[in-house]
């Protein structure tokens, strides 16, 4: 009997669990290894930073579900992998044998190298549910004393996406308290021009966001590094196209919310030869680590290299599809190793599909493969992409009580943008 250890319980390793379980079947042992008991549907924190959504309605308990379909679940720490002796060990010592590992951690969140960010100093984050009920708490100190506000994302984000959700659900949540006039907002961002994406732009993502920025009056300003973050005044350097100092700028705020760069997680990145310098994993085209063929990785811990080069570092987000399909695979490809003693073959997608909430309507795109030349470059914007997300996160949370495997963005997302499938 081979034993298959999950790290990491969040939007990719959960569903990998389920798959991975029924793709073994009863005779495998499939254990889910979390620092935290309960799931978090991540993609819904925005709603939450501004109070739409309660925290309870996007967490659920994942031992309770896990169970129910036959996996195991640990509730621990894990601050060290020895992947020679094939043996996690957690913060209180605990010890957890695996055959074969799923690495599905997430990232780090690297606030460390920008003095005064984060939410333990003076900006707020969206990344995790604990930052976003802290920033619910920001949002609701500036609504009694309303002032400026500066969203975006820091040099070397790799996740831009929630950066302009939440500029557009922040100015329709002040809209609909009657404080929109009184709080000026601008847009900071790493990217080299608006709608880059960290994906050199896709389709009309660039005139699209600008014009939504511009009906919203949120000013923006591009190829920005932060050099620091005070109580109150955020000092940034604006960059040319050469990367040389073009304009420094003070810039006074009551509120900030922006995204940070990531990293891998301390346990991951200091496994040797595991991962690439920023400490993401480095996986052959089956999500199979290069180093150690018996640890598999998927998610936004996998190493993906930068579209291009910009002014500004930025990375390449990996996005809900992509995260879907990697896990799927890593599922077909322990059933081949385990089952059927075969190589692996099943490999994911580099295909992307977003959807991103703006308050009262929003945008999606499809970038077929994400990283270009593309295919397909899409960028579309309406009511429906609003309404899309909030039955979404219900099919999500549905599909993790359920356990079913089913492909939820081929069954639903896809459905709704009129495409039948996205082939590489």
């Amino acid at each position: 009997m081979a034993k298959v250890v999950i790290l990491g319980g969040g939007t990719g390793g959960m569903p990998a669990a389920y798959e991975i379980k029924e793709a073994l079947g009863g005779q495998h042992e499939v254990l889910l290894v979390n620092e935290r008991a309960e799931f978090r549907f991540v993609p819904s924190n925005p709603w939450v930073a501004v109070g739409w959504r309660e925290p309870q309605a996007i967490t659920l308990p994942m031992e309770k579900y896990l169970n129910r379909k036959g996996i195991g679940f640990q509730c621990v720490r894990v601050d060290r992998i020895d992947p020679h002796k094939q043996l996690l060990v957690g913060s209180q010592g605990e010890q957890i044998a695996y055959d074969y590992l799923v690495i599905a951690t997430g990232p780090k969140l690297a606030f460390e190298g920008i003095p005064g960010a984060g939410p333990q100093h003076f900006t707020q984050s969206i990344c995790t549910l604990d930052h976003a009920i802290r920033c619910q708490q920001d949002v609701e100190k500036l609504k009694a004393q309303p002032g400026p506000v500066i969203v975006g994302a820091f040099q070397g984000a790799s996740c831009f996406g929630p950066a302009y959700e939440y500029a557009f659900i922040l100015d329709k949540a002040l809209r609909d308290a009657r404080l929109r006039h009184k709080v000026p907002m601008l847009f900071v961002t790493s990217e080299p021009y608006i709608g880059h994406l960290g994906l050199g732009g896709v389709g009309d993502s660039k005139s699209l966001l600008e014009s939504e920025l511009r009906q919203r009056d949120i000013k923006w300003l591009c190829n920005a590094r932060v050099e620091s973050v005070e109580p109150d005044k955020m000092r940034i350097a604006e960059l040319d196209k050469k990367a040389e100092l073009e304009q420094e700028h003070q810039l006074p705020f009551v509120h900030a919310m922006l995204i940070p760069p990531f990293a891998g997680v301390d346990a991951v990145a200091s496994v040797p030869n595991l991962c690439n310098p920023k400490g993401f994993v480095i996986t052959d085209e089956f999500q199979r680590s290069v180093a150690y063929p018996n640890i598999y990785s998927g998610g936004v811990c996998v190493a993906i290299p930068p579209v291009e080069s910009t002014p500004v570092p930025t990375g390449t987000p990996k996005t809900g599809y992509m995260i879907e399909t990697m896990m799927t695979a890593i599922a077909h490809n322990l059933k081949s190793v385990i089952l059927e003693g075969a190589e692996p073959q099943a490999k994911g997608t580099w295909n992307a599909i977003c959807l991103a909430d703006m308050g009262d309507t929003g945008a999606a795109f499809v970038a077929m493969p994400q990283i270009p030349p593309r295919n397909v470059a899409w960028f579309r914007k309406g009511k429906w992409v609003h309404l899309a997300k909030i039955a979404f996160e219900k099919y999500f949370l549905r599909k993790m009580k359920t356990g079913t495997s089913e492909p939820l963005y081929e069954k639903y997302i896809l459905k709704a943008l009129g495409i039948e499938r996205l082939q590489d």
